[in-house]
């Protein structure tokens, strides 16, 4: 029988979560995948010598992974584990249980007898965070402790005796312990790169990479492209159209991985497996020997059906089971395509099955497989995510990689290649033409179609078009610019688009959509303008609508930032945002309340502050927008809990405050009111009053309310005469 040659790509990604602005991480998943997935997976090649297998590490991983060895990564939920348990206060004990017990419970958490003791004590509140107070001191740093060594990779742990003396103590552990703990940290994540560059120099790994942020090329190139694959999708009123920045993301990606490796990889597995003719174009000439993608995408451009029997094995696999080369404009790069079943039996079907059974099931598959090319050699290629399949695998899946491991190392008829070698293998076919898509239904509707995923691409291209525009201006210095453009490659990602839309959703759905809004914020604010209002404007639909009543009669009162009395507000109407963001998610909304009304003469507005918002922000600004077309509008500029400066503009002109004298009057104390005279505004009988809000905070829109459209009272002369 001919040989079977295997070739596994392990697609090691975690999103960008830094904010660029204040060097944060807002979430904690390089980190812990850091300590639980990428060291293993490279290290557990050492027990099988003969098997060489392709790992792909996205660049704005390995930069996260940087700070982290640095010790230079300010993270929450990294700094809450490794604080004295003392010293934490209220607020912080609960983020501190809100971090912990965001982990697979049933393969990690229940692991550690004491962890799975505190999540008891924990569970009858949502999280435990209503249960923090009730923690002693050494409850909590018990949980400091265990809830990272939960997350420590399988080798490590066997490997290393003072980790597995911690493992073993299970409770009472000091501070002595945690600084312990935390070396180990930088420890193991230092050693993610060395493994992997040791097993590269060794011929066992071949690295590639993909796109510097994740970006989904193919829409870089053109969102249009979308329709090929799905005719009649809808897509993004602003079209976005930059290979440029495809073409650049690319580059950036080789020279990192150069400077980490000290070669330039070969491959390139582009995010999401995405594919066009431009792609695949711009990657043969930036110098890729090789991409891969998903079997749909070869189905669909070679025009054939890859029709399976019933337990799945691919009639024919004549195409499949080969590379192909593509062929363009005097370019041409080599393409392999994933065996989707395959792949995602890995993914999310073995994970319930001994591990001894599911290797069995797998090695008999690619046999059976490799027996459906009428007599050639076949390539079997098994692409897929290499980390965050194994929480959902008894062990982290490490007793399912070896017994699978061991017998495609001990059978004759299968050998491992890399992606490299799997060209030189088997005669290949050819390609001219691909159909645009990705691995997921070869088309690229979780990215784009949807009103979520559209919106965001939308404000992606007017903060591009602002950045060509603004970029070269006299004033903004050349690292100002390199930053905001590194903000926008950031905003180009895949992540952020798979998160909006129907088809995905997380308990991180507020941060995600906040940071992206912040990266895009950040573009604006480098080149010296600031953001739009509309980033303060959610993408993620809220969970909870928003609360409106409108006003029941006519109200005056009187303008001094307090509550004189019950009365004064009574008749006005009331609008209450949708509460997206609890102290879970450490995200405190500015304005909790608004009322809005009319008197004879003017427009009356309040605006009830969140008291811990004021508490922890005792500088902001308030936009109070009017009338759509925004002909009018109010800056307020709060410090130290006091109003310090105001400006009106009215049709694009701003007015000295002699020009509105009484008009118009503003306070802030313990609320805001504002009153404008409808002459101030152009509001006269039968027109109306269209309002928007928005909160700022660091020169940042922080809360837009509503969160979509505007209030609108209608002023009549009988609402003036009530």
């Amino acid at each position: 029988m001919p040989t079977t040659y295997l070739m596994l790509l392990w697609h090691q990604h975690q999103p960008f979560y830094k904010n660029l602005d204040d060097d944060t991480y807002t979430m904690p998943w390089v980190r812990l995948h850091a300590l639980k997935d990428y060291y293993g997976m490279a290290a557990m090649l050492r027990e099988f010598p003969s098997v060489r297998v392709t790992v792909n590490l996205v660049p704005s991983l390995i930069v996260q992974l940087e700070d982290y060895v640095r010790d230079a990564a300010r993270e929450e939920a990294y700094d809450l584990a490794f604080q004295p348990a003392e010293k934490l206060s209220t607020e912080e004990r609960k983020r501190l249980l809100y971090f912990a017990f965001q982990i697979n419970r049933e393969n990690l958490l229940y692991r550690y007898p004491r962890f799975r003791e505190l999540y008891e004590k924990a569970k009858p509140w949502e999280l435990g965070v209503a249960m923090a107070p009730l923690f002693s001191v050494e409850e909590l740093r018990d949980l400091q402790v265990v809830s990272q060594l939960a997350w420590f990779d399988e080798i490590y742990l066997a490997n290393d005796p003072a980790i597995r003396a911690l493992v073993e103590k299970q409770r009472g552990y000091s501070e002595s312990d945690q600084a312990l703990l935390k070396g180990k940290e930088i420890e193991l994540m230092r050693a993610v790169l060395d493994e992997h560059r040791a097993a590269s120099e060794r011929g066992q790994i071949e690295l590639s990479t993909s796109p510097f942020y994740h970006p989904i090329l193919p829409l870089l190139c053109d969102t249009q492209v979308a329709a090929q694959s799905h005719p009649g999708i809808t897509l993004p009123s602003l079209p976005f159209r930059h290979p440029e920045d495809a073409r650049a993301q690319l580059r950036a990606a080789r020279e990192l991985h150069q400077r980490v490796f000290g070669r330039p990889p070969r491959g390139l597995w582009p995010s999401e497996g995405s594919v066009s003719d431009e792609v695949l174009k711009i990657a043969a000439e930036e110098g890729f020997a090789w991409a891969a993608t998903d079997e749909g995408v070869l189905g669909r451009s070679l025009g054939i059906g890859l029709e399976r029997d019933g337990d799945g094995t691919l009639r024919d696999g004549r195409e499949l089971y080969r590379p192909h080369r593509f062929r363009a404009d005097g370019r041409e790069i080599s393409l392999l395509f994933r065996d989707h079943q395959l792949s995602d039996l890995i993914g999310f079907v073995y994970s319930r099955m001994d591990p001894d059974a599911a290797a069995a099931d797998l090695c008999r598959r690619i046999h059976a497989a490799g027996r459906t090319t009428a007599g050639r050699s076949a390539v079997v290629s098994i692409i897929l995510d290499g980390e965050n399949a194994w929480e959902f695998y008894p062990r982290n899946g490490r007793e399912f990689l070896r017994r699978f491991y061991g017998r495609v190392a001990c059978d004759p008829e299968l050998k491992t290649v890399t992606a490299s070698e799997a060209l030189e293998v088997t005669e290949g076919g050819s390609l001219t033409h691909v159909v645009p898509g990705s691995w997921i239904n070869a088309n690229f509707d979780v990215w784009i179609g949807s009103e979520e995923d559209n919106r965001a691409w939308e404000l992606l291209a007017q903060a591009r078009d602002f950045f060509a525009e603004r970029s070269a201006a006299p004033g903004v210095s050349e690292p100002k610019r390199r930053l905001a453009e590194q903000e926008l490659w950031i905003a180009e990602g895949s992540d952020w688009c798979w998160w909006y839309g129907p088809e995905h959703s997380t308990a991180n759905d507020e941060e995600f959509d906040l940071l992206y809004r912040r990266h895009l914020g950040n573009v604006y604010r480098l080149l010296g303008t600031l953001p739009p209002d509309e980033l303060a404007v959610p993408i993620k639909r809220p969970r909870g609508e928003a609360l409106n009543v409108p006003p029941t009669g006519p109200i005056e009162p009187q303008v001094d930032g307090v509550v004189t009395n019950y009365f004064e507000w009574l008749g006005a109407g009331v609008y209450s945002p949708s509460q997206r963001a609890g102290s879970m998610h450490g995200l405190v909304t500015g304005v909790d309340v608004v009322y809005y009304g009319y008197s004879e003469e003017a427009f009356c507005l309040r605006l009830d502050f969140n008291r811990v918002f004021v508490q922890e922000h005792p500088d902001f600004g308030i936009r109070i927008n009017f009338n759509g077309d925004r002909r009018a509008r109010l800056h307020v500029r709060v410090r130290g809990g006091a109003v310090t400066a105001l400006n009106f503009w009215r049709d694009e002109r701003k007015l000295a405050e002699s020009d509105w004298g009484d008009n118009l009057r503003a306070a802030f104390g313990r609320i805001f009111e504002a009153r404008f005279a409808y002459q101030l505004l152009g509001i006269t009988d039968q027109s109306s009053v269209s309002l928007q809000v928005a909160i700022w905070k660091d020169e940042l829109p922080f809360q837009v309310i509503p969160e979509h459209g505007w209030l609108t009272l209608q002023i009549t002369k009988e609402l003036q005469n009530w």
